[in-house]
């Protein structure tokens, strides 16, 4: 499929409820325990995508668009949900994620983003030139990456109480 803002926006202002539907309320069990060491639980991921909202992928996309002559990226803490979290509940994170996510949708859609626009490029720390079209699509893949691996780290906590059916559920098996 070709990139299209609106159809990114599809995903991306579907993320923060379904994640609400999916965890919000349920037993800690599910949501703060995680794969392993240095893994990551859905608590965890909840304040990576917040953290994520307030200062990556918006954040990029302005600089893009920005007369600016430095269009190089800041880079991103993939980890300071570590420390935003702390003495945050999963509702109080959830409810912030609708929150920042709301308000951002609303200023990308005000951006008026041009076929022309989606061409320009900013200075990834890591990849060099990348442009406008390539962040906004990795910004609705790395939600749909992260809802995939809160389901992952959920199956997994009945890994072992599928008895032989872990044969059949790929999602055990990554």
């Amino acid at each position: 499929m070709e990139f299209s803002v609106t159809k990114s926006i599809e995903i991306l202002e579907r993320t923060p409820e379904t994640l609400r539907h999916l965890l919000d309320t349920i037993s800690r069990d599910w949501t703060s325990n995680n794969e392993g060491e240095q893994t990551w639980s859905a608590y965890d991921v909840i304040g990576h995508l917040i953290h994520g909202d307030k200062t990556d992928w918006l954040t990029r996309t302005e600089l893009i668009l920005s007369n600016k002559v430095d269009k190089e990226f800041k880079p991103f803490d993939r980890f300071a949900q570590f420390e935003n979290n702390k003495g945050k509940s999963l509702t109080q994170l959830l409810t912030e994620f609708k929150e920042i996510r709301i308000a951002n949708i609303e200023k990308l859609r005000k951006l008026n983003i041009s076929a022309s626009d989606l061409n320009k490029t900013g200075i990834h720390p890591t990849f060099g030139k990348v442009t406008l079209s390539q962040l906004l699509s990795t910004w609705v893949v790395h939600d749909l990456d992260h809802i995939s691996q809160i389901s992952r780290v959920m199956a997994k906590q009945y890994k072992n109480e599928v008895g032989p059916w872990i044969e059949f559920l790929k999602i055990l098996n990554q």
